[in-house]
């Protein structure tokens, strides 16, 4: 199922104009940077707050259970905020010089440490090779749609097949009342529904605009289990060759 036909039958009494007849959204590059920054900053506030609480606490607490308690907490938000900036680095910053490759290795370890918990399973499908950068911020921020998709928890499924512009990406999010947020088909295909994004739309429209950089075609569907997002070669492997 295509993202505009996916978006009109999610809800088509009150659905909008189909996405194909919007016009395509191209954001001002300080807008696109101020927007991700707000995002990476809103992902890292909680546990550095956390952090600061617990040294407050360890300053003016004398009992020693709440001062255990403290220093728990100091750890916990720690690694949270570590794994965070670690994912951050890899899905939205430059990691590397223009045209790096990345390890899907490395890649697979920053999705689990964030992603992975006693809710939530990541299954990584893909043998560890090198990927231009973009290909591998393209998976990672599919993983974050399909992490928002399952509030509740449930099973994430990476699978990467295929070798330079025959690469294909599949991610997969599978659990209780799974569902996408509203808007978010839009906001991949970079025409969404109101002519602004605010911080909170702005990972679906990169995630977007990181699939055409790498000239591919994204469509979400919506299953009876979940949800399945896929990126395949804009231009068929065979008119490319």
């Amino acid at each position: 199922m295509s993202l505009p036909q996916m978006a009109h039958a999610a809800n088509p009494e009150e659905a909008p104009a189909p996405i194909t007849q919007r016009a395509m959204l191209s954001l001002d590059a300080l807008d696109l940077a101020a927007l991700l920054c707000s995002r990476v900053c809103h992902d890292v506030i909680s546990p550095v707050g956390a952090i600061v609480n617990g040294l407050e606490v360890l300053e003016d607490e004398k009992d020693a259970d709440m001062r255990a308690f403290a220093i728990d907490l100091i750890k916990k938000s720690a690694k949270t905020a570590s794994n965070r900036l670690q994912f951050c680095r890899l899905a939205f910053g430059a990691a590397g010089s223009a045209g790096a490759l990345i390890d899907t290795g490395d890649a697979e370890k920053v999705a689990s440490n964030l992603l992975a918990d006693e809710r939530t399973k990541i299954v990584w499908n893909a043998a560890r090779v090198l990927l231009p950068k973009n290909k591998v911020k393209l998976a990672l921020n599919l993983c974050l749609i399909a992490s928002a998709a399952i509030s509740r928890g449930g099973v994430i499924t990476v699978t990467i097949e295929g070798q330079d512009v025959a690469t294909r990406i599949g991610v997969s999010a599978k659990g209780a009342n799974a569902r996408l947020s509203h808007g978010v088909p839009a906001l991949l295909a970079g025409r969404p529904e109101t002519d602004s994004i605010d911080a909170h739309g702005i990972q679906a429209y990169y995630t977007g605009l990181v699939a055409r950089t790498c000239d591919m075609h994204l469509t979400v569907e919506l299953t009876g289990e979940g949800v399945e997002l896929l990126a395949i070669p804009a231009i068929p492997v065979e008119a490319a060759a």
